[in-house]
């Protein structure tokens, strides 16, 4: 493999070049007009525009990206994550071009997509899930029958989704027909497929992540877990590896789960099996993540894997060069997603020009961004910046490199989620490990934030009147003559 194409853009696709470039690998940038000057296309050996701003007029055109991929002579598709990463068709279409796609086979891809298919899978395999249905239902009174069997709260999900669409709890039977029918309507509305189906609401749930990588000649392993509980509107913010709650027992049996649901599906490269774990530290089978998951570099410092470079290798045809037993977990790492977005005003979207933006340095902190100062920041995209990770011997110290991270970054032009990251983790809840995917809706509030503005203000006040004082009184001391 001598080239590869990323069809993607921003900060993944600069993180797969960097390690295509360290293995030798000539690279190719796609991009949209808007993204023409972004740092990936500079960084690219080869860039080609692929169309306008938005995404379905460029980089969800898998037959033109094909097209270029082929005139350009490209031995390998890396989707990224987002846009194709987990199309069953484009994987497909890309492998028969005679192009090696750098992730699942289609198959895994289509079966994992559907929550539905996902759990008929890896039935057989005795993966602890949530109790509930197996089949999507659209009515009405059948449902009400099924949530007086599970027992409420219940939790209506789309078949087809994620990120919290299509997903409604239920706490009573009066409830059941208006969230019935606007989970159906949702999910039309965003997947194109109104199926739904019906399991128990668990109340408390911590959002285990395992990652594993599995090779063509049968060896599957997994490389620990990601703690990715701290969410806002079912999606995560801050991530971090290991948990800080599992036992190694659990550790081992949510491993070996996850390496079943691989198997299940006759995976290949990287992929993500996301567990939900109760307060009585149960876990149950959520969901599979087809592709390489955001929050990967926790898991790149815990391990010293590069999880692109085995992408690669896998893609290539390679064994994978290690076994379960040569994984260990070394340090913990912290990950926050920084988002052009506004935590005192819901988290709304802030899009703008990036007047400064000056990224934090130092000794095992990382940063991983597609964006440079003078950059605007497009409304046609996912509006992450960047993500920050910090590294750390135990938890603690990587908590307390974040929060020195966070202040080194300045970012002027736009509001972000950096404060929201200094306030998880100054929290006792996020310090102590006692929290779940509830943890903004429990303890986040504006005001909150505020009153963190409000107190470093007066602070940084008080300091700037004790120099001023200070300045004052060595003016004041009258020189001697000689």
């Amino acid at each position: 493999m001598k080239k590869i194409l990323v069809a993607n853009r921003g900060e993944i696709a600069l993180r797969v070049m960097r390690t295509a470039k360290k293995m030798g690998i000539k690279t190719v940038a796609i991009f949209s007009e808007v993204d023409r000057n972004s740092p990936h296309v500079a960084f690219a050996d080869e860039a080609v525009c692929v169309g306008p701003a938005p995404s379905n007029q460029s980089y969800l055109l898998g037959d033109k990206i094909i097209e270029i991929a082929k005139d350009l002579h490209v031995d390998g598709i890396h989707p990224g994550y987002g846009f194709l990463s987990e199309n069953a068709d484009f994987s497909q279409a890309v492998t028969k071009s005679g192009i090696t796609f750098i992730g699942p086979k289609a198959e895994a891809i289509q079966v994992m997509g559907s929550k539905l298919a996902a759990k008929e899978a890896v039935k057989k395999y005795d993966i602890p899930m949530v109790p509930g249905i197996d089949h999507s239902i659209t009515d009405i009174a059948y449902a009400t029958e099924i949530a007086a069997k599970i027992g409420y709260p219940i939790l209506i999900k789309a078949s087809a989704g994620g990120g919290g669409k299509g997903m409604r709890v239920v706490d009573k039977v009066e409830n059941i027909k208006e969230q019935m029918q606007r989970a159906i309507s949702e999910a039309t509305s965003a997947f194109g497929d109104g199926a739904v189906f019906i399991e128990k609401y668990v109340g408390s749930p911590r959002h285990i992540e395992i990652q594993v990588l599995a090779d063509s000649h049968g060896n599957v392993v997994h490389l620990f877990e990601r703690e990715c509980s701290v969410q806002r509107r079912h999606q995560k913010v801050v991530e971090e590896a290991p948990s800080s709650v599992l036992t190694p027992e659990i550790r081992q049996k949510m491993g070996q789960a996850a390496i079943k649901v691989a198997k299940a599906c006759d995976y290949l490269g990287a992929g993500t099996v996301e567990f939900l774990l109760d307060e009585n530290m149960n876990f149950y089978f959520l969901e599979m993540n087809t592709r390489l998951q955001v929050e990967h570099p926790v898991t790149e410092m815990i391990t010293g894997v590069d999880l692109v470079e085995e992408q690669i290798r896998i893609a290539r045809g390679e064994r994978l060069s290690f076994t379960q037993e040569d994984l260990t977990i070394t340090g913990h790492a912290l990950e926050l997603r920084v988002y052009a977005e506004d935590p005192l005003d819901g988290f709304k979207p802030s899009i703008g020009v990036l007047e400064t933006y000056q990224t934090p340095k130092g000794e095992n902190i990382r940063v991983d961004d597609g964006f440079e100062e003078g950059m605007e920041v497009p409304i046609y995209y996912d509006p992450m910046i960047s993500k920050l990770i910090t590294y750390g011997k135990s938890r603690e110290e990587a908590i307390e490199l974040m929060k020195k991270a966070i202040v080194a970054y300045t970012i002027k032009g736009i509001e972000t989620t950096l404060s929201f990251g200094k306030f998880v983790c100054e929290h006792e809840a996020f310090i102590s490990g006692n929290f779940d995917t509830h943890f903004v809706k429990k303890y986040y509030a504006t005001d909150k934030l505020q009153a963190i503005y409000q107190r470093e203000a007066e602070i940084a006040a008080k300091v700037a009147l004790q120099l001023y004082l200070k300045e004052k009184q060595i003016l004041k001391v009258p020189t001697r003559e000689i």
